[in-house]
């Protein structure tokens, strides 16, 4: 990375935001490289989520939902996820006196979201969250015709990209000696399935990405970002730049990409890295280096940064 490119981040993501104070300068607020992973991902979340957020399959850390909201908007200003899980977004957003608006597919986990929102506005968030159940590009169209057009500071969001992932890990019940994962699936009926975009073929899952992002495009301010969170994966040992075709369905819905980070999945100590990596995920690195592939376990995930162009001729130009 260029010392260009880094001074240049600077200046967008503080435009306008010289609110922030030394916590969040200390945090990196404007950086590139977000330094998000310092504690393991329950002790971000802490007593703010209820103990059936832990069987979703794919949470967002709190510190990188943390992150962007601190360097993308301020105090009163609207967040939202339309593919919200079990709301870590809208969770830290309220706690950070935004207001915040989901969009969940699965009724599960939007019932654990609002569930979440209660505890955050039990415990004394400032913030004001409402979460809506279906689909995300449908819902976002219809919230088009509500007071919420033009409105949205910040989307952020993170798409899934396969119907399994590393999950969690327990005692057989059985009493056997081996271990074995739990709530690493999504959806399990039929029609959940079938909008699910993880379970979607990697060519129809980009379609439908950049669908919902087009639907959020009316209900962002003329001056919105939008924040993806996403990461390479492997499949059958080969790497696939998921962050890449994410971009790329930014770009279909008409986004224009300002920035790509690096959001830490490990903490750092003393200048060395220091590895979050899951039971499975170093297992299956493990398994490929034996068979000759040089893969190590993922650290990061890639935060892409879009703003919402005004005009057409805003865009050519970005």
């Amino acid at each position: 990375m260029t010392q260009d490119h880094y001074d240049n981040d600077l200046t967008f993501a503080d435009r306008g935001h010289d609110h922030l104070g030394e916590q969040d300068q200390l945090a990196g607020a404007g950086w590139s490289v977000w330094i998000t992973g310092q504690q393991q991902a329950r002790q971000q979340r802490g007593r703010r989520y209820s103990r059936l957020s832990v069987e979703h399959p794919a949470k967002m850390l709190p510190a990188i939902a943390q992150h962007a909201i601190r360097t993308y908007t301020r105090p009163g200003e609207v967040v939202l996820d339309p593919m919200c899980g079990i709301g870590t977004t809208l969770i830290e957003a309220v706690h950070l006196g935004r207001d915040a608006v989901g969009i969940e597919l699965e009724p599960k986990w939007a019932s654990t979201a609002r569930l979440n929102l209660e505890t955050a506005t039990v415990t004394g968030a400032l913030g004001q969250g409402t979460v809506h159940t279906g689909e995300g590009a449908a819902v976002a169209t219809e919230l088009a015709d509500s007071p919420l057009t033009g409105r949205v500071r910040l989307v952020l969001t993170s798409p899934p990209y396969g119907s399994m992932t590393h999950g969690q890990v327990r005692s057989r019940r059985d009493g056997a000696a081996a271990v074995e994962k739990y709530a690493h699936t999504y959806a399990r009926g039929r029609d959940e399935k079938v909008a699910n975009l993880a379970y979607q073929k990697p060519e129809a899952l980009l379609g439908s990405f950049a669908r919902i992002l087009a639907a959020c495009r009316p209900l962002l301010a003329p001056d919105g970002v939008v924040v993806v969170t996403t990461r390479p994966y492997r499949k059958e040992g080969r790497l696939v730049d998921f962050p890449g075709q994410v971009a790329e369905a930014g770009r279909r819905a008409g986004l224009v990409q300002i920035d790509r980070c690096v959001a830490l999945l490990c903490a750092l100590r003393d200048g060395e890295l220091v590895s979050r990596g899951s039971f499975f995920q170093i297992i299956e690195t493990r398994r490929l280096r034996k068979a000759g592939i040089p893969v190590h376990v993922i650290q990061h995930e890639d935060a892409l940064v879009f703003t919402n162009p005004t005009s057409e001729q805003e865009a050519q130009a970005a």
